[in-house]
């Protein structure tokens, strides 16, 4: 395991002892192989750090902590390492600790070792629970600023929420798919990973509202507890279609379109109108196709580098700007695409 960087340094980018980094990387033995991916992980992590920033000024660690799917997580630590430079002259160095799916209990044991171990702020994407509510206290409490990313947990002592207006979002799908679909007949799909993320469930509230009120005759037929993940999704949607052969649209709040439309493709079903969120590398490759209708996007980049600077305001490294606003909802259809947008949807 060839490398630049100091055991020192190694330790404190996967939060092991020196000890264990030391025994990893001179193969003394008794090593999990888990401990061993950690170290070798913290290496990859920091060689991707190194070619991005200069090392110099004031630096922040930030632990970032997720629960979505990997299509997700892949996206966020991009746009982390791509906005590094950006957020000079301080340095900021980051720790992942991702998870597609599991019980909360896993999230409470991870943001409590980091509570114990120091850490100069968590960004933070999880289910709005009573105990995860309860470990970002836990974080403030130890000086730790929290922000949530993407989807929010009010409730808890954290310092600050960066993302949409989830709300607007589901009434802007609400919108478009009344536009789409105008006097056509027919019911439409809601899709949520887990209705625990405040984010989708506001999402679902902001279409649900919008859609009683314009479009009182058309039927919600919701899917949901997938994890945005493509086997799961595939099998709820199935069983949906099946029981209802008056779907005909989709609003995806949650992820896992692909497993979605293969659903359709399946039963030889066709489905007029397809409102997603976020530009990944899945989205961006079927609106490509014209396998969605449009995509409600935010700039992914601007979220993260303003999560960032709100750690920095928490230990007064940046002065306080106030209030921060939502982020902006584009809407997004394959005729105003970004042009950084790539790749077609990978197939599972």
């Amino acid at each position: 395991m060839r490398h630049p960087y100091t055991i020192r340094e190694i330790a404190r980018q996967s939060g092991l002892s020196t000890a264990t980094v030391d025994r990893v990387l001179n193969s003394r033995g008794n090593v999990r192989e888990s401990t061993v991916r950690e170290v070798r992980q913290a290496v990859e992590d920091l060689d991707r750090q190194r070619s991005q920033v200069r090392i110099g000024g004031r630096t922040f660690m930030i632990d970032i902590v997720m629960q979505a799917p990997e299509r997700f997580t892949t996206a966020v630590r991009d746009a982390l390492e791509a906005e590094l430079p950006s957020l000079h002259p301080a340095v900021v160095r980051s720790r992942f600790h991702f998870r597609e799916t599991g019980p909360a209990t896993e999230l409470v044991t991870a943001l409590d070792r980091i509570a114990k171990r120091g850490s100069q702020g968590v960004l933070l994407k999880a289910p709005d629970l009573p105990e995860i509510t309860a470990a970002v206290d836990r974080l403030a409490g130890a000086g730790i600023p929290v922000v949530t990313l993407v989807t929010d947990l009010p409730g808890s002592a954290r310092v600050a929420y960066v993302g949409i207006d989830n709300r607007a979002a589901g009434t802007t799908a609400a919108y478009l798919v009344g536009q789409w679909l105008g006097d056509r007949p027919g019911h439409v799909l809601t899709t949520i990973s887990r209705a625990s993320f405040r984010g989708e469930e506001e999402r679902e509230m902001g279409f649900r509202s919008a859609m009683r009120l314009a479009h009182p005759a058309r039927s919600l037929v919701e899917v949901t507890d997938s994890d945005g993940l493509d086997a799961t999704q595939r099998d709820l949607v199935l069983a949906a279609l099946r029981r209802d052969e008056d779907i005909v649209a989709v609003y995806s709040m949650g992820g896992g379109n692909l497993a979605t439309l293969d659903a359709f493709d399946e039963l030889g079903r066709d489905c007029a109108v397809f409102i997603a969120h976020d530009l990944d590398h899945d989205n961006t490759g079927l609106l490509r196709e014209r396998r969605l209708s449009a995509v409600l996007h935010h700039d992914l980049r601007h979220d993260v580098r303003r999560a960032c600077q709100t750690v920095m305001r928490a230990h007064g490294a940046l002065p306080d700007d106030g209030p921060m606003p939502p982020s902006a909802i584009q809407v997004v259809t394959p005729f105003n695409m970004p042009p950084d947008a790539s790749g077609p949807p990978r197939r599972a």
